[in-house]
């Protein structure tokens, strides 16, 4: 399955990799309770669904997070410049199912809604 939220404001691709690491994830996503640790691109968080390893990596236009051990094969990138939404942020999910319970689901929903608002707290764009 996969879900997108789009964020109307134009940053620039560079200052969401400096600005999305894993250390900030709590900064930018409400989801996120708490890192538990952190060593450059990999940690662990505390969030939502619970605690869970985290990989972060950069790719053309900003960053890819993925949760390795999730039994729904978790992954979502923040990204600028490019379709949809080539004027703003496009935040994209996806997990390895095709369907899932509703409460999941909207909890995913929930999820993208706290990276949106947090991505509007963002104080240097463009």
């Amino acid at each position: 399955m996969e879900f997108f939220r789009i964020h109307p404001a134009q940053i620039a691709p560079e200052h969401l990799q400096q600005q999305l690491t894993i250390e900030h994830l709590p900064t930018y996503c409400a989801s996120v309770d708490k890192v538990l640790s952190s060593e450059g691109d990999r940690g662990e968080i505390y969030c939502l669904w619970g605690e869970f390893r985290i990989h972060r990596e950069l790719i053309n236009g900003g960053v890819r997070f993925s949760l390795p051990r999730c039994p729904n094969g978790m992954q979502w990138t923040i990204s600028a410049g490019f379709p949809p939404a080539p004027e703003g942020v496009v935040i994209h999910l996806t997990i390895n199912r095709t369907e899932h319970e509703d409460d999941f689901i909207e909890s995913i929903e929930q999820f993208l809604d706290d990276w949106l608002a947090g991505l509007a707290g963002m104080k240097h764009r463009g």
